[in-house]
């Protein structure tokens, strides 16, 4: 089966060498807004695919994608470029969604024309809200955002680590915005199948202390792999290639993903199952009190953000372009970029 990839930056890159790898597709189309670079990057990989299970690579336009059944988008400005990675900011990610909002109104009515049938799956930041976006645009629901899939597996590495045991022997989720409203489902985490609280206190370790260490090296991962290597891109590569498996193979796994959740009115992660056609159900997991609260907040989080940038939307028509306050426009280096 074929998959798109819309921008060759360095998110793009990186998923496009997952999906080679991991062999998920037969056939790879790269789309960038510059055919060298998307010639380029398709070119590098085909020298290495041969390693893999046979996957053909090549750069492509939007014609190029009709019979696609997954189209990746990862084109926008990154969190460097966008001003998105001072810990201090409440807005995070969404900071980056006035001007990559652009990008896609340019972007999917093209993508939907060519692809009909393909499921879109957004991977810029911030992903949540442009899915949103995105479904609006191609007036279809086959819209999902990496969501928080990639914080739910940082969560389980970094539990991992400070426990001293293997990732796969961890179970644990992030739920809500991939972003600094993300919600940490302690209640639910296990290791070896032992909440993770009991392991803590069986080994005499301080819960509060080891809960806001976790939750902030989760939170601002990103922007520490951003200082030191200006873009957040393989792991999210990783999971996004891992995404198209699953719509592919048509696994119904039950992964945190985003999709459009009609009891919150917004793009958020819950446990869904995943095939062919995308979400098949949402789960509704046992969560705590105060993390289904924390849940609403998220929610109200990404509504909030839609609602400011659709008014900012509707401001420049009536008025002519403006500057928006709370999501800064910067310049368009950095579009084709779009880190996690």
């Amino acid at each position: 089966m074929r998959v798109g990839i819309i921008g060759a930056g360095a998110v793009g890159a990186a998923c496009a060498l997952a999906l080679v790898m991991r062999g998920a597709a037969r056939e790879v189309v790269l789309v960038d807004r510059t055919r060298e670079r998307a010639r380029a990057v398709a070119t590098d990989i085909r020298y290495g695919a041969p390693l893999s299970q046979r996957v053909d690579i090549r750069d492509g336009d939007f014609n190029d994608l009709t019979g696609a059944a997954l189209v990746m988008v990862t084109a926008g400005v990154n969190e460097k470029t966008g001003g998105a990675i001072d810990r201090s900011d409440a807005a995070g990610r969404l900071r980056l969604l006035d001007i990559n909002r652009d990008i896609y109104e340019s972007l999917v009515p093209r993508i939907v024309e060519a692809a009909s049938d393909a499921i879109i799956l957004v991977v810029t930041d911030p992903p949540d809200p442009l899915a949103d976006i995105a479904r609006s645009l191609a007036h279809h629901d086959r819209v999902l955002s990496t969501g928080t899939y990639l914080d739910s597996l940082r969560f389980r590495v970094h539990l991992a680590a400070r426990l001293g045991v293997s990732p796969a022997s961890v179970d644990a989720m992030v739920l809500g915005e991939h972003g600094t409203s993300q919600v940490f489902v302690w209640s639910a985490a296990r290791v070896g199948g032992c909440p993770v609280f009991d392991a803590l206190e069986q080994r005499d370790l301080p819960i509060d202390n080891f809960r806001r260490s976790i939750e902030r090296d989760v939170r601002y991962a990103n922007i520490a792999i951003i200082e030191g290597n200006d873009a957040s891109q393989y792991g999210i590569g990783m999971v996004s290639a891992r995404i198209a498996e699953i719509v592919l193979r048509d696994e119904q796994a039950a992964i945190p993903i985003g999709c459009y959740n009609p009891a919150y009115g917004v793009t958020l992660s819950l446990p869904a199952v995943v095939g062919r056609q995308g979400v098949v159900r949402i789960l509704e997991p046992a969560i705590s009190a105060d993390e289904r609260r924390a849940l609403q907040r998220s929610a109200d989080t990404l509504r909030s953000a839609l609602a400011y940038v659709r008014g900012a939307i509707a401001k420049r028509q009536d008025t002519g372009p403006q500057m928006p306050g709370m999501l800064v426009r910067k310049s368009d280096e950095g579009q084709s970029a779009a880190g996690c």
